[in-house]
């Protein structure tokens, strides 16, 4: 369903106000094994999560970043429309497109941006999938852009979770949620498919090791 203007800005005061609401209910704790969080500002990432536990990292860049800028690459679909109003409700930038639609563009604006110094989140499966399948666009960026890959992850206590493509989790109410930032992967120059298939599977399985509940 897709809503006029006048809809939307009666809504999106109302959503982000429950969105907050629930968000704080919920007990955060950090394991920030590559220093991330004590990196300086001048030192930018681009921060790498799977589709399924991105609901959450609007609050979590708002409280663990509260000092840095940050932008998400958000698909350029309708759906992705509400996404942005959200992410952008709660102070943090975007950019519209995916792998897709819109993607050479998006992808130089996300190289652009970490050359301003700031924080870049891609959902490296997002938004169609397949479900855990590090997708070629964040390592185009890696490379052009020089800044090191976070493998980031939400594990949560309790959780509901949708019958889609990623089985998306909805983490309940004054669950417990374990948000981990790993260290920092550089990705090296190739010269050839091989040798980008390489860096694209490392990428790959050191965010799978995060992974708990699949």
């Amino acid at each position: 369903m897709k809503l006029d203007p006048r809809q939307t800005r009666f809504l999106i005061p109302i959503a982000l106000g429950a969105f907050r609401l629930w968000a704080w209910t919920l007990r955060f704790r950090v394991e920030d094994t590559g220093g991330v969080l004590l990196a300086s500002r001048d030192q930018p990432f681009i921060l790498a999560v799977w589709h399924n536990r991105l609901l959450l990292l609007p609050p979590v860049f708002s409280r663990y970043f509260p000092h840095r800028r940050n932008v998400g690459l958000i698909s350029a679909s309708r759906d992705g429309d509400f996404v942005s109003l959200v992410v952008e409700g709660f102070g943090h930038g975007t950019v519209r497109g995916s792998t897709s639609r819109q993607g050479v563009i998006a992808l130089r604006q996300l190289v652009e941006a970490l050359a301003a110094g700031i924080n870049v989140l891609i959902t490296p499966d997002g938004p169609r999938g397949p479900l855990y399948q590090l997708n070629q666009g964040i390592i185009f960026v890696a490379q052009k852009s020089g800044a090191g890959i976070v493998p980031m992850h939400l594990e949560y206590e309790n959780a509901w979770r949708l019958k889609n493509w990623d089985g998306f989790f909805i983490p309940k109410p004054f669950s417990k949620v374990r948000v981990l930032f790993g260290a920092p992967l550089h990705v090296a120059l190739t010269s050839n498919p091989e040798a980008f298939e390489r860096e694209r599977l490392r990428v790959q399985e050191a965010m799978m090791a995060q992974v708990e509940q699949r």
